[in-house]
């Protein structure tokens, strides 16, 4: 546990050793390195049925890995995992209409899309882990980084609600401007490979600058995920871990929403309301420490109200293929 404030939102005595941390790294690459090879292995497309049975069984993962925390650490630590793995969750709604942006943007054929999301992901992941750390490392020094994190996730919840962020614009990301002046790169794609010899010089194909948005991009999502979570868990192992489990199920789960997206039109004002709540809870952390029961009620409660209204409002509509 972080030894600062008492009244602070920690994950109990948590004590974690390097095995620990080693077991979670190993099954995280391995579940990234099974989701890699199997996902749509031998199809042209991913398929709708395939998409929502790994969708089903990463959340059976999750929620089973919530069970294990569960009887290792007692119900608060598995219940602050859940809550954790939920927030994260929610918020990964957004990640995906994003995807569909830069897919389209980049004209990245269909078959391509599960492997660079996959690869995109385990970059994502890796960024979040040092997110991770320097956030855990802050709060532990400086008492005065919740406020600073429920300030900026009341900002990022007033953006929300007014749209400001909907315009994503892959063409003004500055590493993607980097990386196109400095990497020799393919006008056209070439199947799945992110490298290719072309007159015998090595040339980078365009799914390598897809890569970098796509893992630049999601540093964005993780300024504003990270401190939210951090609002629920201090413990960095139970953070990551709710994350990891949180981002593992993405890429199926885009396949399965990225054509509904235009259906969710109410997503933004609960995501808002989730990080409006969160960033409150941050901001009195030395006044009240909610529950972590009231922390699940209120994110499940607020995104499934959110969804229904969404598709009640949009039902009928036309939905429009992924990119």
């Amino acid at each position: 546990m972080l030894p600062f404030a008492a009244s602070a939102p920690a994950a109990g005595d948590l004590e974690v050793s390097v095995a620990m941390w080693g077991a979670l790294g190993a099954l995280v690459i391995a579940m990234l390195a099974a989701d890699l090879v199997l996902f749509g292995r031998g199809r042209a497309e991913v398929s709708m049925r395939s998409s929502v049975a790994w969708s089903i069984g990463w959340v059976g993962l999750a929620l089973g890995f919530a069970a294990l925390m569960w009887a290792w650490q007692g119900g608060e630590t598995g219940s602050e995992y859940l809550a954790g793995y939920l927030l994260e969750r929610s918020l990964s709604l957004d990640n995906i209409f994003v995807f569909a942006v830069i897919f389209g943007y980049f004209a990245v054929p269909r078959a391509v899309q599960p492997r660079v999301l996959a690869w995109g992901i385990a970059l994502a992941l890796v960024l979040r882990l040092v997110f991770i750390v320097a956030g855990a490392i802050m709060i532990d020094s400086l008492h005065v980084t919740f406020y600073a994190f429920g300030a900026l996730l009341l900002f990022t919840a007033y953006k929300l609600a007014r749209h400001d962020d909907s315009d994503i614009e892959p063409e003004h990301n500055p590493a993607l401007r980097f990386v196109r002046k400095q990497v020799p790169m393919t006008a056209d794609y070439h199947g799945r490979h992110l490298w290719v010899s072309d007159a015998g010089k090595r040339m980078a194909t365009p799914l390598v600058a897809v890569l970098v948005v796509i893992a630049t991009t999601d540093i964005v999502f993780a300024v504003d995920s990270i401190p939210a979570i951090f609002a629920v868990t201090t413990e960095p192992f139970v953070v990551f871990a709710a994350n990891a489990f949180a981002m593992l199920g993405l890429r199926a789960l885009y396949f399965v929403l990225a054509g509904m997206m235009d259906r969710f039109t109410y997503l933004s004002y609960g995501l808002a309301a989730i990080l409006g709540f969160i960033g409150v809870k941050m901001l009195l952390v030395d006044v009240w420490h909610a529950p972590i029961w009231v922390s699940l009620a209120v994110i499940a409660g607020v995104l499934a109200f959110t969804i229904v209204i969404s598709l009640r409002s949009t039902r009928g509509a036309v939905t429009t293929p992924a990119a």
